[in-house]
């Protein structure tokens, strides 16, 4: 379900702005030409692959991305064609743990 989020283009395209910060349903509607049904599409499609989470607040829907799925998928993606990555969550968790016992 995630690849098939990622296939579209306008879907990466929010994905990216929500690198940024939550938007609103219409905020990020205001960077396409397609029309609210069609953004609606997108927006379940990304909610249905587990990318965003979103929040009712008031008569708007607020979007927030969920990095640690997109990364997951990511690297479970690399791991099936046989490219080593380094998990960068795990190094972050090294580093902390290295700094505290030099401390």
């Amino acid at each position: 379900m995630v690849f098939k989020a990622l296939s579209d283009p306008t879907r990466r395209r929010v994905l990216e702005l929500l690198k940024a910060r939550p938007m609103s349903a219409g905020e990020l509607s205001a960077h396409f030409d397609v029309s609210k049904p069609t953004m609606s599409a997108h927006f379940a499609v990304l909610r249905e692959a587990d990318l965003v989470a979103s929040e009712k607040r008031g008569k708007s829907i607020v979007y927030q991305l969920k990095m640690s799925v997109l990364e997951e998928a990511l690297l479970g993606f690399t791991t099936a064609f046989g490219w080593e990555l380094q998990d960068a969550r795990a190094d972050k968790r090294n580093t902390r743990k290295q700094k505290r016992v030099t401390e």
